[in-house]
């Protein structure tokens, strides 16, 4: 193909998070022989958008309102209508969504005008801790289809591969590439001493003191409940001072509140609710150790950043974690039923600092190997040019 090869990327929506890396890293830098459009949709309430880090790549979307995560027949089908009209203007030779509804509606309009090379990523997957049977065994059909249709299916980890793959049977594993996100790590590892310097004394925190924190949604799937189980357990039996950061803000937000207001009662200014953090690469290095307790992930982004960072991790069994994260090596994987194990662990973690020096150092190398962005857009441009032959 002489002339340079037209990407249409469409992407659920411009919150902080995975896809809006990953969506602003392919669209930058995938190369001379392409020129990608970025579409996208805007934020739920109580998210913060990431309009911030396409501006920072130099990279100007274009946002269609109506692209929401709700479901809503006018919405959608308006979002559906404005998809169409910018293929129909643009005739792309690729079609590429991030994401749920993004992926419904950008391969339903593709699909209909016939695009040579369809793909859809899955960055997490709504199967499991979303909805009920009935609504999940819809969305199931409707992927289904839509997998048929498409060209090739991208999973963010082997995991999910084979979730996709053998638990639910969306696709068939000769359609599913697997593709890890990649990221621009540089900047988690600069000037690390400064800045803990800076974040340390910003939130009054003494030399002895282990920071713990968590960084996502404050949504359900996230399941902020069990995090301060832990949390409350851990302060009750641990001599060392600890402090803790909830970072995020979304629709858990008031009930997150009444219990940090519990617990803070009992153990005194431990746990800090920060909101959205803009510059997690200069936070984090405050920080000792990062926590998640998801019920469901696709690949997580704090994981990554927190290894990144040079920071140790204690993340529950789900999703693409074993992938980003070598239990026992760069921090703990624990089966989210066993709560009892996920206390010791981060106890353990609290009081060794010489066990939290080695996950940091095992993480940091191995992160920044993996997980890079250069590496993103090689393995994507490969796949592309695969699949358009």
């Amino acid at each position: 193909m002489d002339r340079k090869i037209k990407v249409v990327r469409i992407i659920n929506r411009f919150n902080i998070g995975g896809p809006t890396f990953n969506a602003t890293f392919l669209t930058k830098f995938l190369g001379d022989d392409f020129e990608t459009t970025l579409i996208g949709g805007v934020p739920d309430e109580g998210e913060k958008d990431s309009l911030h880090i396409l501006k920072e790549y130099g990279v100007e979307p274009i946002v269609i309102p109506d692209i929401q995560r709700n479901l809503s027949l006018s919405n959608d089908y308006k979002a559906y209508k404005k998809i169409k009209r910018i293929l129909q203007e643009i005739q792309p030779d690729i079609v590429h969504t991030h994401a749920s509804k993004a992926g419904f509606l950008g391969r339903a309009a593709a699909i209909s005008l016939n695009i040579p090379v369809v793909v859809h990523t899955f960055h997490g997957h709504v199967f499991h801790s979303y909805f009920g049977p009935l609504k999940t065994g819809l969305f199931k059909q409707i992927e289904r289809y839509l997998a048929r249709k498409s060209t090739g299916i991208i999973a963010i980890s082997a995991l999910q591969k084979k979730e996709l793959v053998e638990v639910h049977k969306i696709a068939p594993a000769n359609k599913v590439q697997v593709i890890p996100l990649g990221f621009d790590l540089k900047k988690f590892s600069e000037d690390t001493d400064a800045k803990r310097k800076q974040i340390r004394q910003e939130y009054g925190l003494k030399d002895d003191e282990v920071a713990i924190a968590i960084v996502g949604r404050l949504a359900p799937v996230k399941d902020h409940d069990y995090f301060l189980q832990v949390i409350e357990n851990v302060l009750s039996s641990t001599e060392v001072p600890i402090r803790v950061f909830i970072v995020g803000d979304g629709s858990e937000k008031e009930h997150i509140q009444q219990k940090v207001a519990a617990i803070n009662q009992k153990h005194p200014g431990s746990i800090i609710m920060t909101s959205w953090i803009f510059d997690i690469s200069t936070f984090n290095q405050g920080m000792d150790i990062v926590c998640l307790t998801s019920r469901n992930e696709g690949t997580p982004v704090s994981i990554i950043e927190a290894q990144a960072s040079g920071l140790s991790v204690v993340a529950t069994d789900v999703g693409g974690v074993r992938d980003i994260l070598a239990d026992g090596q760069a921090g703990f994987v624990i089966k989210r039923e066993n709560i009892e194990t996920y206390i010791d662990k981060l106890r353990l973690l609290i009081e060794d600092p010489s066990l939290r020096n080695k996950f940091a150092n095992f993480g940091k190398q191995s992160v920044m190997d993996k997980f890079s962005y250069h590496r993103l857009v090689k393995d994507m441009s490969s796949y592309y040019k695969t699949l358009l032959k």
